[in-house]
Formats: structure tokens, C-alpha cells, sequence
């Protein structure tokens, strides 16, 4: 196993349509609003990077970490409640502005649907949402989403939300997608993005979507190789053993993010934390602990399902593929052999951590934003001299 990877892994309510909530000018209320429920803001974060020594700060310097709002990130708060599944999803939407071709006819547009990893929540891709909506001008709509016994995602009856299976995670991005946009002919097209954990069900969702008729343009993977990841999953446990079990207050947890390494952005930390928490039961009066919403050692039975033949179905997806690793991480022979073949695009960027998504959204947003325009951009060619008059709309980069 790599160095490098080592370093990575260590540091009920209304039926869609969702409810569309706009953002109050307090978020809590907002969220109130959806849910009803006294939680502190909307966030969380995966399995960690880097857990050092978290370094002392006096009291007063604590509010440089206070949370920030993920309304500033995404336009819409949603509940999706998909007949189908016993599950309400908390999901956060920014749509695609309406854009028109050289011809004058409205695109049909895009969105970019981002699943999260382990013990993490769909606000960790708030920066990232906000600067791909930037870098696309609009174009390109981002809907990031809680998975089950995550966030403010509900489960009934409430110990189903504990498996974490990856069944169960593919069945629920699919039945979310298929709630949020019901009419396959005049969805979107898709761009599905996975960050570890949710790079499996994202990648095999692909065709069971293209079935049902919906338009995959690509698909990409954030940060996790099958081979390094199941290499890992021994000393999983001992990783999370190393985190705090409680912190004294959000702001203590989200400075704690930034002192130790597992997020490298301050900005995003303050947005993507506070999700990652609920109130310490039975605290006194006053206080402000909190501890740790996801119990992820008790996700351990299904790690190695959620990644086992990531690397096969990845390489099988018929869309255009992107993977993005965090520093010079080694692939496995499958994606190695893939990669040789022209199979897949491969981005490497240095200086991140595991959360790469949160320590550099803006390089990342254009990324994406690229890969997206070079596999749905038609460029129409002028006729051939002598040829035929009509001119001939030539996709740039074809399904792969």
C-alpha cells in the first residue's frame, strides 16, 4: 500500500414533487422549516485524513470556525420521499440556467449528482456545487444528497437506516434520481460523481439509469482505487479508534477538521462539519458537546462491498469516465491496463487531502466543467466542397 494512501485514509413529509424550500435568511429556520427538527446546520465528512495532535486555540479565537450556511452554496433545500423506498432524503439543489443552442432552441441542460463517502453528507460538495455552477456559467446544475444514516436523510422504521449496504445505497441514489427527475425524455442529462463510498453505487446505477431511459454523459470517481481501498479496510478500525469521540462545540470539531489535517479548506470545513454532529445525549443544561452523527466502525460489514469490482464496473460503464485521485496514488492493475487503453480520464491533483473536493473546489469545478463540455458539445462541420449541403452535427467525444 502506498504511503500516500495510508496519509489519505488516516488523515413525514410531503411526496415529491420535493419540497422545495428557499432559503431563509437564517438557514436554521429554513431547515426547520423542512424537517422540524432543532439540529445544528447542515454537514458532515468521510472517514478522515491525517488525524495529528489537534493544536489549542483560546476560546476567543474559536469563532473564525464558526459554521457557515450551505444556502450561500445551493439554491434549493429539498425533501425527496420516493414512494418506493421507506426513506426522506435531505437533498441540495442548484438548477441548471436555461441556455439556448446556435439555433435558438432551449438545451435541455445538465446536473452533475454527487454522492458522498462514508460518514459524510451532501454538504461536503457545497464549494464544489457552487464553483461548478460558476466555471459552466450556469449550465451545469449540481444535486448533492445525504445517504441513509447520514445527515438529515430519515429511515423508517429507523434501524434500516443502519445498513449501509450497497444494495441499498444503489437502490436509493437510483430512486432519487428517478423522483427528483420522473420523466427520463425530458430530464436532464446526468453527470454522476462518487466520492469514495459513493463512487460504487454511482458507477453501477449507470446503466440501470440508461435502461430506464435517462441520459448518462459521464461518470466520475473521486479519490478511491478498488485495490488500495480494500488494502486498506484492515486498518480501518484503528484509524477511526484515533478520532475524538466528542467535541466541546461545532467550532471545536470544525477547527479540529482544519488543525488535523482531514480538511484543508476553511471555508468549506465550516459549511461541510456541522452535519457530521448531533448533540451529545443526556448533555447538561448549556452545554454545547457534540459527537459524531454517523457510528461508522458500525458500518464495517459492508466496506468491502463498496468497493469490490469498483475497478471491472468502472472500466464497463458505457458513458465517458473521469477519475480524480489525490497526489501521485498508484492504480490497480485493472485501471492501469483501462487507463494504457485510452478508457478513462485520469487527473491526479497535489497538495489535497481525501476530501480533494473540499480542498480545492475551484481546480476541480474546472475540471469537470471540461470533461462535461468535451463529451456533450455537438460541433456542427461545415459541408464538404462538391458534398452534400446539409452540414453534419459531429459529437466531439462519444460514449465510451
Amino acid at each position: 500500500m502506498s504511503d500516500i494512501f495510508r496519509k489519505s485514509v488516516l488523515n413525514r413529509l410531503p411526496v415529491m414533487p420535493p419540497t422545495r424550500a428557499p432559503w431563509a435568511a437564517n438557514d436554521d429556520d429554513a431547515m426547520e422549516e423542512l424537517d422540524g427538527d432543532d439540529e445544528e446546520a447542515d454537514q458532515v465528512k468521510e472517514l478522515g485524513v491525517g488525524f495529528s495532535k489537534k493544536a489549542s486555540l483560546k476560546e476567543a479565537d474559536l469563532s473564525a470556525f464558526a459554521p457557515i450556511s450551505a444556502a450561500a452554496y445551493f439554491s434549493q433545500a429539498l425533501q425527496v420521499d420516493p414512494p418506493s423506498r421507506n426513506i426522506i432524503f435531505r437533498a441540495y439543489y442548484t438548477p441548471s440556467i436555461p441556455a439556448t443552442d446556435s439555433t435558438g432552441k432551449e438545451k435541455k441542460g445538465s446536473v452533475l449528482v454527487c454522492h458522498h463517502g462514508g460518514g459524510s453528507a451532501g454538504t461536503t460538495f457545497a464549494c464544489l456545487a457552487q464553483s461548478v455552477h460558476q466555471a459552466s456559467r450556469g449550465e451545469l446544475g449540481v444535486l448533492a444528497f445525504d445517504a441513509r444514516d447520514h445527515g438529515k436523510t430519515i429511515t423508517e422504521p429507523e434501524e434500516d437506516s443502519k445498513v449501509v449496504s450497497f444494495d441499498n445505497l444503489q437502490g436509493d441514489l437510483i430512486a432519487l434520481i428517478k423522483q427528483v427527475f420522473p420523466n427520463p425524455v425530458n430530464a436532464p442529462d446526468l453527470l454522476l460523481l462518487g466520492h469514495s463510498m459513493g463512487a460504487s453505487p454511482v458507477v453501477s446505477s449507470t446503466s440501470l439509469l440508461q435502461k430506464e431511459g435517462y441520459k448518462v454523459v459521464g461518470v466520475i470517481v473521486l479519490d478511491v482505487v478498488e485495490g488500495t481501498a480494500v488494502e486498506a479496510l484492515p486498518l480501518m478500525k484503528n484509524i477511526l479508534s484515533q478520532r475524538p469521540t466528542k467535541f466541546k462545540s461545532i467550532e471545536d470539531a470544525i477547527q479540529w477538521h482544519i488543525t488535523s489535517g482531514a480538511v484543508r479548506n476553511l471555508a468549506s470545513a465550516r459549511v461541510s462539519v456541522p452535519s457530521l454532529l448531533v448533540p451529545e445525549p443526556g448533555r447538561p443544561e448549556g452545554s454545547q458537546e457534540v459527537v459524531w452523527r454517523t457510528d461508522l466502525v458500525a458500518t464495517a460489514p459492508y466496506w468491502e462491498e463498496w468497493y469490490l469490482n469498483l475497478s471491472s464496473s468502472f472500466l464497463k460503464a458505457k458513458a465517458a469516465k473521469l477519475l480524480v485521485l489525490a497526489g501521485q496514488e498508484r492504480l490497480d492493475r485493472e485501471l492501469m491496463v483501462g487507463q494504457m487503453q485510452g478508457k478513462f480520464q485520469l487527473e491526479v491533483l497535489p497538495d489535497v487531502g481525501h476530501y480533494l473536493h473540499e480542498d480545492k473546489p475551484e481546480k476541480l469545478a474546472a475540471i469537470i466543467v471540461d470533461f462535461w463540455k468535451r463529451n456533450t458539445t455537438t460541433l456542427v462541420l461545415p459541408p464538404k466542397i462538391g458534398g452534400p449541403s446539409t452540414a453534419q452535427p459531429v459529437k466531439m467525444v462519444g460514449e465510451q
